[in-house]
């Protein structure tokens, strides 16, 4: 059975940092392209950062240059490092993991307000 389950979310006052983490099982997980998606309310799911299996990362403008997207194949986990957050990040993460099939995890609540 394959689970992706996220961690590490919370409330932090803008300018804060959190640190996402993404738990996979039942997956090859080094072989995935593995994915964090956002979704607030009244919006779609957005891509924020991807992470192929050879290690490439992309990510959306919004968040270029204070997220860092990584992955630890020997502990089939992956990272969101987020810094400098801003009220504007407050949404759901979503762990995302794609070979040919495609999974997804529940979902971490991150709230950015003072």
């Amino acid at each position: 059975q394959v689970q992706l389950v996220e961690s590490g979310g919370g409330l932090v006052q803008p300018g804060g940092s959190l640190r996402l983490t993404c738990a996979a099982s039942g997956i090859t997980f080094r072989r995935y392209t593995m994915r964090w998606y956002r979704q607030s309310p009244g919006n779609q799911r957005d891509l924020v950062a991807r992470i192929t299996s050879s290690g490439s990362t992309t990510y959306a403008d919004s968040v270029k240059g204070r997220f860092t997207v990584s992955r630890d194949n020997a502990e089939n986990t992956m990272y969101l490092q987020m810094n400098n957050l801003k009220p504007e990040d407050t949404a759901i993460y979503y762990c995302n993991g794609f070979l040919i099939s495609e999974y997804w995890g529940r979902g971490t609540q991150v709230t950015v307000s003072s």
